[in-house]
């Protein structure tokens, strides 16, 4: 790197996103989602010409009950959490909110991501990617390092327990995190203001979720304290850029005008792009430094190493001082065990060795609702979770702390801060600029909207789908927009983000709409957790694995997303203050909808005599809200087909696989209870079709065979690379061993589309469904004396079913308009050719 001394080979491992020259890592347990953080990375490094950089995400390995850590320990829960799988729960991660103004925004860059930056050849792929720790051993194995933090420390944490020789390797770490001295600026009132209670004022930390029960901690370091602690006590230097310095350099309104006139390469017009709809989306409009603060500090990173050995880490950019630090990992009095801190709690030996009655032993912060950590008579919190706190004596470590941004040099200048110089500088030098965006990706690049011209047809029964985004729900939506117009007309898409796929998976859906030539159906985002669920927590979600086989793969549909043409349609946080937004931002129009409102939208083009068909393949969380929200909704369904839960009459056990307790639930009804049991106490006319149904079609070897043998189209071809690479999945890792599961979700799609041909019997039973308590959650018991009536898909024949199947996506008409994104790129890299373009089926 740019400042190493003369003669010495130097690489930089980089976690959270930001370029180097030696190697990247993902904090899987932070602000973003592992599937969606390594693919935005990718196009990146694509943009920027640095195809060479490694990647390294996830990993499957665990931590045993007596503190020995596996190899390739994916970092997907702070070191506390962390067992021997990668389903857990967030006792950290909570306090990030999942939706708006969260990880939904953060994985999509708030849509920026999709509608910038050009897409190469690299991409997540399946137990081929780099993991997080091999990729560190390799690279810091192979030179002296300099490592910088962005994120959480648990990757770094987890590489130092694991590889103590390795050490000697890391000459430096620069930290991005905490607040030594810090004084929140947010949440103030002014003087003159009689009834206004602070909130944020003055605090150290930063998070504006809990600090009523945590005031000191900032997200990087609270993500993980037990592992920053490690960092910070590893006898590796360290520098900090903490809340102190960067609480001096928020977004002036001067900066935001000079940021805006000076955008010549193509990462200024990204990040001048994602400021805008930061600041046009957060309440704050200019007090803010989140945004400047990974810049900042890489800067003062830089500018330390470029001075060489300087006293106190002199740079251009922050006043530094040498401070006595630590990192607070449990709140006193120490020793007394109350079943909040797993380390002890429960073991005859403290895990890891750890000392019994030392820092690490008191209380640990057991979540948003811990009573422990309540000040009685404030709206403050008590607990020290993750604060860098100033100490002296044996558990201090000395470390240069950055405490203040310097002042402008130039005194003429509108930037009042030197960094702002260098950042736009830098980010506007041609050196090593980006080569591309989307748009310039390709000579003839063009956006086109298709919608199907169904005039002069008699449209089907119009269907809403609600889904989850799993991987059969896919191939179900290509199953529906397969159907004849005539028979079934898709209306709408609801997408539920508390099931196994984040929120931001929804642009996989218009990807997929765009390749069937259905730019027209509207897709509404629902509920991001569950019926009466907390909005900060993951109650039920935290069953589903985050790795192999989990959110890892089902966000990015096993690395295949990628292959599909790219939708003009995409998710944006673009809003206005009609829907609640603090200001209009620049494209109010492209605001994503909500469930309900595409519900509304449905309803209201509907004719007199019509009514809906709901096919639900996920919890059942948006068309409870629906039947809550809208006292017109039941007289508007006509039915609802619902792919999940499973009997407790002696059919074996349901497929709740990361819940021991719980051996009769189905994941659908389980995410839900709650929501599962208002709908199925609707007295709506509802058909079930449970795990037993499913189960006699859930074949790999009989589906693949089926669409080998049938004639090929782009979305049949897609559908059997995808089943190849599960079935090639589930005989090579253990992780992957439940996923022809998702096979069973097919099956609602093709009742609803070719139930005449099926062969099938369907019975009349009286259910209820149990709520209240984890063993029981979802569990669909029959019960004649206060159950519900109800259809279920008892059987049906599975052979008709496969054949049905591969027939209904080989047929010719209503196939895919672009068939892949390889397709597309060809399309937009020829000045002539037509394919699709003016298919006289659509109008654009």
């Amino acid at each position: 790197m740019a400042g190493s001394p003369p003669g010495r080979r130097e690489s930089a491992a980089w976690t959270d996103g930001a370029n180097c020259d030696g190697a990247i890592t993902i904090s899987a347990n932070a602000w973003s989602d592992a599937g969606h953080a390594v693919n935005h990375l990718y196009d990146l490094l694509y943009m920027m010409g640095r195809d060479d950089i490694t990647v390294g995400v996830g990993g499957d390995g665990g931590i045993s009950d007596d503190g020995r850590i596996y190899p390739n320990v994916g970092g997907y829960f702070a070191i506390i959490q962390q067992e021997m799988s990668t389903v857990g729960g967030c006792r950290y991660r909570q306090t990030i909110p999942q939706g708006r103004n969260g990880r939904l925004d953060v994985n999509t860059n708030y849509g920026i991501r999709r509608a910038f930056l050009p897409q190469g050849d690299r991409r997540y792929f399946p137990l081929q990617q780099p993991t997080t720790q091999q990729m560190m051993i390799d690279t810091i194995s192979a030179a002296p390092t300099t490592v910088l933090l962005m994120g959480t420390h648990t990757n770094f944490a987890l590489f130092l327990m694991s590889n103590p020789h390795l050490k000697k390797n890391v000459e430096h770490v620069y930290i991005m995190g905490g607040g030594v001295r810090s004084h929140n600026p947010t949440g103030c009132c002014s003087k003159s203001s009689i009834s206004c209670v602070p909130q944020q004022c003055e605090d150290h930390g930063n998070m504006f979720t809990a600090y009523n029960k945590d005031p000191y901690a900032e997200f990087n370091i609270f993500g993980d304290p037990f592992g920053a602690y490690q960092v910070f006590h590893s006898g590796i230097p360290i520098t900090l850029v903490p809340l102190d310095a960067t609480n001096t350099i928020p977004i002036t309104e001067n900066f935001f005008k000079e940021f805006e006139k000076k955008q010549n390469t193509y990462e200024a017009m990204y990040c001048f792009q994602s400021l805008k709809i930061a600041r046009d989306t957060w309440f704050n409009q200019f007090n803010t430094s989140y945004f400047m603060w990974d810049s900042f500090m890489t800067g003062v990173a830089l500018s330390i190493m470029r001075n060489g050995e300087r006293r106190n880490g002199e740079n251009d950019f922050a006043e530094m001082e040498v401070m006595n630090i630590t990192v607070v990992t449990s709140n006193e009095p120490y020793g007394v065990h109350d079943g909040s801190n797993p380390f002890f709690d429960g073991h005859v030996r403290p895990k890891f060795n750890l000392l019994e009655g030392g820092v690490h032993s008191g209380h640990v912060l057991t979540g948003l609702d811990d009573p422990f950590c309540v000040m009685k008579g404030s709206i403050k919190g008590k607990c020290q979770d993750g604060y860098t706190k100033e100490v002296q004596g044996l558990d201090s470590v000395a470390a240069l702390v950055a405490v203040k941004a310097k002042p402008n040099r130039n005194a003429k200048s509108p930037l009042d801060r030197e960094f702002f110089n260098n950042f736009l500088e830098v980010l506007n030098h041609p050196a090593h600029s980006g080569r591309f965006n989307l748009t310039n990706q390709f000579p003839h690049y063009k956006e086109v909207m298709y919608k199907p011209d169904f005039r002069n047809l008699i449209r089907g029964i119009p269907v809403i789908f609600d889904m989850d985004m799993s991987p059969g729900d896919f191939i179900a939506l290509l199953c529906i927009l397969k159907a004849n117009i005539e028979v079934i007309d898709l209306k709408g898409i609801l997408v539920s983000g508390n099931g196994w796929s984040n929120p931001a998976t929804i642009d996989v859906i218009y990807d997929i709409l765009h390749m069937m030539g259905r730019d027209d159906i509207p897709v509404g985002l629902g509920s991001i957790t569950a019926l009466g669920a907390p909005e900060l927590g993951c109650e039920y979600v935290k069953v589903i694995p985050h790795g192999s086989g989990g959110g890892l793969d089902t966000d990015t549909l096993f690395g295949l997303a990628r292959m599909l043409p790219r939708a003009p349609r995409r998710y944006t946080a673009e809003n206005s203050m009609k829907y609640g937004a603090p200001r209009d931002t620049a494209h109010p129009e492209l605001r994503q909808p909500l469930a309900f409102d595409v519900w509304q939208q449905v309803t209201a083009e509907l004719g007199p005599t019509d009514k809906i068909t709901i096919l639900t393949n996920g919890p059942l969380t948006n068309i409870a809200n629906i039947i809550l929200s809208d006292t017109k909704a039941k007289s508007i369904i006509k039915k609802i087909y619902i792919v999940g839960t499973h009997l407790v009459d002696g059919e074996g056990e349901g497929n709740l696989f990361t819940v021991p307790s719980n051996k009769f639930a189905e994941f659908n009804f389980f995410l839900d209870p709650k929501a599962a049991k208002t709908v199925v106490e609707s007295r709506l006319d509802i058909t079930v079709i449970p795990l037993r149904a499913q189960r006699q079609v859930s074949s790999f070897g009989k589906v693949l065979r089926s669409l080998s043998a049938a004639e090929k189209t782009p979305e049949l071809s897609f559908v059997y690379r995808l089943l190849l690479l599960m079935q090639k999945l589930q005989k090579k890792h253990q992780s992957y061993n439940h996923i022809d599961m998702f096979l069973g979700e097919l099956l609602g799609s093709m009742f609803l589309v070719q139930q005449s041909h099926l062969n099938y019997s369907i019975t009349e039973k009286v259910i209820s469904v149990g709520s209240g308590h984890v063993s029981m959650d979802g569990q669909t018991i029959l019960d004649e004396t206060n159950g519900k009536l109800v259809k279920v898909l008892d059987r049906l024949d599975s052979d008709a079913y496969y054949t049905e199947l591969a027939k209904l996506l080989a047929t010719k008409k209503q196939s895919a308009l672009v068939g892949s994104f390889d397709e597309q790129k060809r399309v937009w890299s020829k000045a002539s050719n037509k394919k699709g373009r003016d298919d006289p089926r659509f109008v654009k």
